[in-house]
Formats: C-alpha cells, structure tokens, sequence
C-alpha cells in the first residue's frame, strides 16, 4: 500500500523515509497521478485544517478517492469541537492526573508524535491521545484548575512547527508507526481490505468463541479481507481498517457503542451500527416498535410509577417484567403475585423510569432467526434450561447453565416464525440480529430483537457450517466495496 506524506512544502519534512513519498499538499489535490492511486495511506501534516483550507480537503479528497488519511475529516472535526475534547478528557481523566500530578505550573503543552513525546515519562499519555485523536502530530493543551489538570484544547501540528530539535524523536516515531510497532496495520498484498473484529478477552459470555471466530476470519481472508483481533484499548485505530465487526456485547453506555459510533463516522462498515445498538438495547423501544407496526408479540405495558393497578389488570399474573436495557436474560424476572410486582417493579424504577411489562407466554423452547442484510441466514430452537422458564438459568453465585438446542434449515423452519422475524428485522436495520420468536400452535410472537447475536460453532453455524462464514464475509466485502464506489455502505436502511 503507498503510503503518502503530505505538506504544505515538502521541505517542511526534513527526514527520509523510504517507506513514504513526501508530496506537498497543492501537488496532492491537483495531480491527476495522485487522484488515480488506489488504497494509499496518507498523512496529512499541513499546518492549518481551516475549513475549506489546503490541508482540509487534503484529507477530504483524500476519502473520496479511496485513500485512509490521518486526520480524517471526522477526527479534524473533533479537535475543533469542545464537547468532544472534554469528554476525552474525562475518559483520559486518571492517566492526566497521574503523570501531570508532579509539575509545579498551571499550564502545560504537550507534543505529540505519532503516539510519542520527547520525554519518554509522557510516552503512555501521548499514545492515549493518539489514539483519542488520530493525527500524525498534535498539541494538547492542559489547564490546572482548583487542584486538578484538565484537558482544554488539542490541534494539530504541522511540519513546518516542529522543532528543529525534535525532528529525531518525530523520524523515529514516525519510522516505527510506519513499521507497525506502534499499531499500524500489517497488510498482505493480496488482501484488498482489513476488517477488524472488536472482542473482549476478559468477557465471560461472549457472543461468539474462538472457533467461530477463526472459520469467520478464514471466510473473510478467502474473499480478500485481512482480519485483526482488536480490544477495547484500540479505540484510535479505527480509521486503518475498512470494516468493523463487533463480536462483544453490546450496550450504548459502553465502549463497544462508542467504537461503533467512531467507525461509523470515519465511514467504516460496520456490524453492529451504532443505531441498531441504541434500538435494540432498549425494550421500551422495541416494544413501541413492534406494536406500532403490527408485528404480533405478547401482550406489553410500559409500566411507569402510576399505572401499576393496569399492569395487573391488562397484563394479569404471572409476568414478565424487563429492565429496559437487559440482555442475555439478566434484568428479566418473572413474577406470579401482585405483592411481587410492585416489590420488583419498584426495584426496577430505582435504574429505569420505563419498565416494561410482559404477558408470561409458557413454552420449552424459542426460535432464534438469524438475520443478516435482510436476510434469514439460521433457524434455532433454544429450549429452556432444565426446571427454568428461560433459556439461560443462573445460580445465585452467577453461574449459567443452559437448555438445549436443535438448528434446522432456514427453509424447515416454521414460515411464519421466519416471515414476522424477518419483518421485525428490517424496521431496526440491515445489519446482524437474532430475533426471538415464541410459537404457540399455529401462532407466533415476537419476544424481542437482538443485536449482536450469538455466533458459536456448533451451534448457530451447525447446518451451514463454513457456509454461514462465507455468506457473512461475502457482505462485508459488497458494503466495503460499494462504499469505495461512492454508493454508501448499507449499514443501515433509512
């Protein structure tokens, strides 16, 4: 992949470096050679991101032809905006605290490059802000404010700014980011795009093993996708890949929303977008949706503090209540008296001031349709776990057991089931979910739709086998490639 360094002059880049070609920025916007290149990485070191500036539509043009410019456009604008700078700030708030605590001034700059200082002291924090603001080289600016150091500003640096007596550290840092010992992305040449897939090691229930996600990684790289394992600590990387897929579980209060938002912007593909995680984490708005639709479910309240006396009489007893952002059944209970209901009900309104209330529907399994870019790609009978109503019973020390399962082709399963979980599907997105569907006789309900379903070998993969694999892969790389063409990603229907 070429890779690019841009400046305003390119004498402001003093080292060499024979892994890049230094190109000064008018050369950049207005050769033909340079818009003809495909997949290049580029660095933008202008010295302003003005609006509408050379170094502004260097990384502008820069995506619309394809190319993977530091900064993109997104993370200029995040410079540029205070929200954004303090809310890292606040995520960065112990590291700050912690390595700025000995300075004796109220004020203090700090010189990034490529994840680097000059003191190597400040070698951890200057890597938190590069990954925080993907740039080659910024400044960030710290205010000691009744005690405690803030973060007030961060901009980028050009090249012709850096220090005559700084330029050893920057070719180092540089030359080692380029070599990729500072994260950069290795890349085979017959690989045409990279996907990331975003897991937590330290998860204890994670939507997909290890074997799944290896005949995953093995499909993808058959149709031209590098694949790299990331963590939760490699928010910044997100602009080197072409693709995100989010094998972690879910929530909109937690990083794996945050690193889909971010992918999201920085024009990513990905699976799961941050609007089907904010849908289909919460039940209250899911079960708005649904009715609001027609989608046959069981019968639902939004219970709230004055209409406890209609939850028993429009819901009756037993039931169901569910915390509005519960997952993998926990925040889900089931309640036979009315004493119980309002005791749990009034547990519940502690964290939500929505609950949502469930009629009980009794049966020893329920479908899960896999869907994917509209798609039915798995049917699954999960059977309650033994003397439980659910599928997954907990201890009171929290361990899990659960029922069994039985995959069926798509085209055995109930038509029905398929056909309203499809329906539900789509009023989310097109992106992966599982939706869950409860067969009574001939009538079928839909319980919910989840995003990030799970993914195991074994079992949802059981009839297709590697199959399922390639189907999967076989979307990322169309909504990749249809992005690269200036046709949007698919992400997520209007």
């Amino acid at each position: 992949m070429p890779t690019l360094i841009v400046t305003d002059d390119p004498k402001d880049w003093p080292s060499e470096l024979p892994e890049a070609e230094v190109v000064d920025a008018w050369s950049y916007l207005t050769s033909p050679r340079f818009a003809a290149l495909r997949n290049a990485k580029l660095f933008n070191l202008c010295k302003s991101y003005r609006y509408q500036s050379a170094g502004y539509y260097v990384s502008l043009l820069a995506e619309a032809r394809g190319h993977r410019p530091l900064p993109s456009i997104t993370t200029i604008q995040d410079m540029k905006s205070p929200a954004m700078v303090r809310l890292m700030g606040e995520e960065l708030e112990d590291r700050i605290q912690k390595d700025l605590h000995p300075l004796q001034s109220d004020a203090f700059t700090l010189s990034v490059y490529f994840g680097r200082n000059v003191a190597k002291r400040y070698d951890t924090l200057s890597r938190y802000l590069f990954d925080s603001f993907r740039a080659p080289m910024l400044r960030a600016q710290f205010k000691k404010i009744d005690g405690r150091w803030q973060l007030r500003g961060v901009a980028a640096i050009g090249a012709s700014e850096v220090p005559e007596a700084h330029w050893p550290i920057v070719a180092e840092a540089a030359r080692e980011f380029f070599a990729g010992r500072r994260g950069s992305v290795r890349r085979r040449a017959a690989w045409r795009y990279d996907l990331a897939i975003l897991r937590n090691p330290k998860e204890a229930e994670p939507p997909s093993d290890d074997k799944a996600l290896q005949k995953f990684a093995k499909a993808a790289e058959a149709v031209g996708l590098a694949v790299e394992v990331i963590g939760p600590d490699d928010y910044g990387r997100i602009a080197e890949f072409d693709a995100l897929f989010i094998r972690e579980t879910t929530a909109p209060n937690h990083h794996t929303y945050r690193f889909s938002r971010r992918a999201s912007g920085e024009g990513l593909v990905v699976i799961d977008d941050p609007e089907s995680i904010v849908r289909c984490s919460n039940k209250v708005y899911l079960a708005e949706l649904l009715s609001h639709h027609h989608i046959p479910s069981p019968k639902t309240l939004v219970a709230h503090e004055e209409n406890v006396d209609e939850v028993l009489e429009c819901i009756g007893l037993p039931c169901v209540l569910k915390q509005p952002d519960s997952s993998f059944s926990r925040g889900v209970i089931k309640v036979e008296t009315a004493d119980a209901l309002r005791d749990e009900l009034a547990r519940f309104w502690r964290e939500s001031d929505l609950v949502v209330a469930q009629e009980y529907l009794p049966t020893t399994f329920d479908w899960r349709i896999g869907i994917l870019d509209g798609q039915p790609l798995f049917a699954c009978k999960y059977f309650m776990a033994r003397k439980h109503w659910q599928i997954i019973k907990r201890d009171a020390e929290g361990k899990s057991s659960y029922g069994k399962f039985e995959t069926l082709p798509v085209e055995l399963a109930p038509r029905k089931a398929v056909r309203i979980a499809t329906r539900a599907a789509e009023l989310i997105g097109d992106g992966f979910y599982g939706v869950d569907v409860k067969q009574s006789g001939d009538q079928f309900t839909v319980i919910e739709v989840n995003d990030n379903p799970n993914l195991e070998s074994g079992v949802e993969d059981a009839i297709l086998r590697d199959e399922l694999y390639r189907r999967m892969a076989d979307v990322f790389l169309r909504r990749i490639e249809r992005r690269k063409l200036g046709y949007g990603g698919g992400n997520n229907r209007p």
